[in-house]
């Protein structure tokens, strides 16, 4: 009987867990104000060298060399990027530079910020972005 409980319990704890994970994986957090963040200067190396179009919002999404989920998140950013006017997408590997994810509280990869032109974060995304939601979140910030 003992034995049960403890398989029953695992099994609930099992499930919770993974419930909560798939409600916050991918979850835009827009910021009330946007934050002036302060980019290390190979990100700004990043974003200085990448194509630059004028556009009012940069998603910056920051992936490792064996990450899965980033290569889902390139496909979707880019194509995001693509058909949407103001918006460009712009990639940053971590693998090289493990310091900047400290210094910008990336705590998992992929991680996406949309940054405005002047460096503020308007909203961050932990995980695989949903489409829709970001869309939808990326509309006020956009002409």
């Amino acid at each position: 009987m003992t034995g049960s409980v403890v398989v029953l319990v695992a099994v609930v704890v099992t499930a919770a867990i993974g419930l909560l994970y798939r409600v916050v994986d991918g979850r835009v957090r827009e910021k009330a104000q946007p934050v002036e963040v302060a980019l290390p200067a190979p990100v700004r190396t990043a974003l200085d060298s990448a194509p630059d179009t004028g556009s009012p919002v940069t998603l910056l999404q920051f992936s490792t060399t064996f990450c899965a989920p980033c290569r889902h998140a390139r496909v979707l950013l880019t194509d995001l990027a693509g058909r949407t006017e103001g918006v460009r997408h712009v990639e940053f590997d971590l693998t090289a530079h493990p310091e900047v994810a400290g210094e910008l509280g990336v705590l998992r990869t992929p991680t996406t910020l949309a940054l405005a032109p002047d460096g503020r974060e308007l909203l961050r995304v932990s995980g695989l972005p949903k489409r829709d939601a970001l869309v939808s979140a990326l509309r006020a910030h956009l002409p």
